[in-house]
């Protein structure tokens, strides 16, 4: 099996420009916003646009792809307006998704403040359910992924246990996976530095959602401390992670299946091929 290794591109132009612009940095993966991340509303997919992302995907071998839900949608709002708008804003994201041809749409679960966690989990898993309603997803390799967060008050998704009550909640009603972000796992509080850490993080994992359900990891250094819930994304190898987390993590047999995407920063031209080069290079 060739792992996937790729990185998060921009889409200047149409969405199927970002084929070209992973397959420039040498990523064999890649993940897109399908439209602005801090806009409500979203233009459809044209149909020639969708043709030519899927061309494209095919000469390039470049899979699967991967869509970032929009930073604006938060299913668990106790606002009921907002609410509204992100069941309606993760339709149209999931439309979009089907349209492309994307395998997954990660979603962040969004924040509970003024509200319980299980209200929280509660809303958000009725949210995606009336987002996905009718959608013709069956026969298709789309999943939805939920992604861990980086713990800050009231976020959802702040453990894996979290995670893995949402996807338990939801499996019955859409296809549905798990993301996992490096940095987001270390922030919040799980070594994933030290061998015997990285081991028993794993070993939570492995007893909550499983290592099947995660289809991606984030592959990101942090800036902040372990523990600090600050999501402040670093350059692999850069941060407070370290080069040999990243080199365990893309050598652990347990996800082969995986895609591997950097969210890395870009601070100056040919820090994408940079990350995406330094990930590959992990590979024994």
């Amino acid at each position: 099996m060739t792992k996937r290794i790729g990185i998060h591109v921009g889409t200047s132009g149409g969405a199927s420009n970002a084929v070209l612009r992973a397959e420039e940095v040498g990523a064999n993966t890649f993940q897109i916003f399908s439209s602005s991340p801090r806009m409500w509303r979203a233009p459809k997919v044209k149909p020639e646009e969708a043709a030519r992302m899927k061309e494209l995907r095919a000469k390039h071998n470049v899979s699967p792809l991967v869509i970032h839900t929009s930073y604006l949608v938060n299913v668990c709002s106790q606002n009921d307006e907002v609410r509204q708008k992100s069941i309606v804003g993760f339709r149209g994201e999931i439309e979009r998704a089907l349209d492309l041809g994307a395998e997954y749409l990660v979603l962040h679960p969004g924040s509970w403040k003024g509200l319980t966690r299980d209200e929280g989990l509660k809303l958000a898993a009725d949210s995606i359910e009336k987002a996905i309603d009718g959608l013709p997803w069956q026969g298709t390799p789309f999943s939805i992924l939920i992604e861990n967060t980086a713990g800050a008050d009231y976020s959802l998704g702040a453990n894996f246990e979290q995670v893995s009550e949402l996807v338990t909640r939801l499996r019955n009603h859409a296809p549905v996976g798990v993301c996992l972000d490096t940095c987001h796992t270390h922030v919040s509080g799980y070594d994933i530095v030290t061998p015997e850490g990285y081991e028993e993080t794993m070993k939570q994992a492995a007893g909550t959602f499983g290592f099947d359900s995660v289809k991606v990891w984030h592959c990101n250094d942090a800036k902040a401390a372990r523990g600090s819930k600050l999501d402040r994304h670093e350059h692999i190898g850069k941060g407070t992670i370290g080069i040999e987390p990243f080199r365990r993590l893309l050598n652990d047999k347990r996800f082969a299946h995986a895609a591997f995407i950097a969210e890395t920063p870009v601070d100056e031209p040919g820090d994408e091929l940079r990350n995406v080069e330094a990930l590959k290079s992990l590979m024994v």
